[in-house]
């Protein structure tokens, strides 16, 4: 069973933009980290960012930085990508994740994550 839903992906031009939305499929802890990974072909799932809904803290691939924005949205219990100036080479399913913790902990590894989507496709032409 999906335990988070992604939403938001789509085909856009190189320089375009989409907002991917990731929302539990059941009521979980606010006490959480939610994390944002892509897959590109024949590869292992990357991260792309991860924000504490505790406190706000976020951290961003270097690959993304400047370019894409997470938050989060209590009243909607939805945390978001905003991907601007998107690229060829962002090209990817996209993946939120989550996990339920004590503290302001963020986790870049795949590993750390609990709750998974069933992913998104992002593509982005030239």
């Amino acid at each position: 069973q999906v335990q988070l839903e992604e939403s938001g992906g789509g085909v856009v031009q190189a320089g375009g933009s989409l907002r991917l939305s990731c929302v539990p499929t059941e009521v979980i802890s606010a006490r959480r980290a939610v994390a944002w990974f892509r897959q590109f072909p024949g590869k292992a799932r990357a991260f792309v960012a991860a924000i504490n809904w505790s406190g706000g803290s976020t951290t961003y691939a270097d690959s993304v930085k400047g370019r894409f924005t997470i938050s989060t949205d209590s009243a909607e219990d939805t945390t978001y990508l905003q991907m601007n100036s998107l690229m060829p080479e962002d090209t990817a399913v996209y993946y939120c994740a989550a996990v339920l913790f004590s503290g302001d902990r963020l986790y870049r590894s795949p590993m750390q994550y609990d709750y998974w989507g069933q992913g998104t496709q992002v593509t982005v032409s030239s």
